[in-house]
C-alpha cells in the first residue's frame, strides 16, 4: 500500500497547446467559481441562521452535511480540476492493491491554464472557511457551551465536523501540487 506514489497521466486529452502564455486576470470559469465558494458559504450561513431557518436541529445537520458532500465532491472533481488543475482519485490494481493517483496540470499548457483570479478564488475558499468554522468551535467552547459540541441535540455537533471535512478536502490536494 503506497499512498507517496504519483504517476503524470495528462490532466486533458486533447487540445493541448505547448505555448508558454501568461496568467490571465478574467475569471474563465465563472459557474465553477460559483460553485467552489456556493457549497461552502451556504454551510456556513446554515449554521449560522438555522434557528431561524428551521426549529428542527436533523433538518439542519443534514443540510449542512449534504452542502459539505456536495462541497467535497465539487472541489474533487470539478473545480480543482478547472480553476486550479489539480485531482486525485484511488486506482485498485488486477492484484487489489490500492494506489493514490495525483495529478497536476502541466505548466505551459496553453489555454488550460488557470487564472490568478480563480487560483485566489480557489485557494482563499479552500482555506478560509475551515477557519471559520474552527473560530465557532472556538467561540462554542469560549462560551461556556461545551455541552454543545458533543450533545446530541445541538447545531454545535457540527462544528467539529466541518473543518474535519473541509481540512481532509485540503489535505488531498496537497500531494496533486507536487505531481508533475
Amino acid at each position: 500500500d503506497s499512498l507517496d506514489e504519483t504517476e503524470d497521466v495528462s490532466l486533458f486529452d486533447a487540445d493541448e497547446e505547448n505555448t508558454r502564455r501568461p496568467k490571465q486576470k478574467k475569471i474563465k470559469h465563472p459557474l465553477a467559481s460559483f460553485f467552489h465558494l456556493f457549497f461552502r458559504v451556504s454551510a456556513i450561513l446554515v449554521y449560522i441562521l438555522c434557528e431561524l431557518i428551521s426549529s428542527s436541529f436533523i433538518a439542519c445537520m443534514v443540510t449542512i452535511i449534504l452542502l459539505l458532500s456536495c462541497d467535497f465532491w465539487a472541489v474533487k472533481n470539478i473545480t480543482g480540476r478547472l480553476l486550479v488543475g489539480l485531482r486525485w482519485w484511488n486506482q485498485v490494481d488486477d492484484d487489489g492493491k490500492s494506489h493514490w493517483v495525483y495529478e497536476s496540470r502541466k505548466a505551459g499548457q496553453g489555454k488550460k491554464s488557470a487564472s490568478d483570479a480563480e487560483s485566489r478564488i480557489f485557494w482563499l475558499g479552500l482555506i478560509t472557511c475551515p477557519i471559520i468554522w474552527v473560530i465557532f468551535a472556538f467561540s462554542a467552547l469560549f462560551s461556556f457551551k461545551v455541552k454543545w459540541l458533543v450533545s446530541k441535540r445541538s447545531r454545535h455537533l457540527q462544528v467539529p465536523r466541518a473543518p474535519c471535512q473541509q481540512t481532509s478536502t485540503m489535505s488531498s490536494l496537497a500531494p496533486c501540487k507536487g505531481a508533475r
